[in-house]
């Protein structure tokens, strides 16, 4: 939901910069609005992988069927999920590891959290860069206005 309110704000701030009538200095809105939206965007993934953690870590002991966690053993075939003695899990970066006796490792989530933790990072990063961005624009434009006059 929030990445759809980003993106619409986004796309209302780009069309709001083509019209008449429009902020100045623009590319420092635009930069900001972009920048918002990243911050926005990179929530938004990273909480969707944090309530999956949080979700199968909190599934775990909780009533009957629930040992070995959830999402050790749904969606794995019978071989892999043998011999589970534990599991691990982490916020930062994300992921839910399942432990099997002899020590080999597999990820408790199908699709991995690799992508997730990826876009997270990327995207913060860009909205930091974005930022940066627009408060090197402003001062440049503050040096050569002080230099102009």
């Amino acid at each position: 939901m929030a990445c759809a309110v980003g993106a619409l704000v986004a796309v209302a701030g780009v069309v709001a910069m083509a019209l008449p009538g429009r902020p100045e200095p623009w590319p420092d809105h635009l930069m900001r609005r972009a920048a918002a939206t990243a911050a926005w965007a990179a929530a938004a993934v990273y909480s969707l992988g944090f309530f999956d953690v949080l979700m199968s870590e909190q599934a775990f002991g909780d009533g009957a069927d629930s040992v070995p966690a959830p999402a050790c053993r749904d969606g794995f075939d019978p071989d892999t999920v043998r011999g589970l003695s534990h599991h691990r899990s982490s916020y930062l970066p994300l992921r839910f590891d399942c432990v099997r006796e002899d020590g080999s490792v597999y990820s408790g989530a199908p699709g991995g959290y690799g992508w997730m933790n990826a876009a997270s990072a990327s995207l913060a990063l860009s909205a930091a860069l974005l930022v940066i961005g627009a408060g090197y624009a402003s001062e440049l434009r503050a040096r050569k206005a002080a230099a102009t006059s």
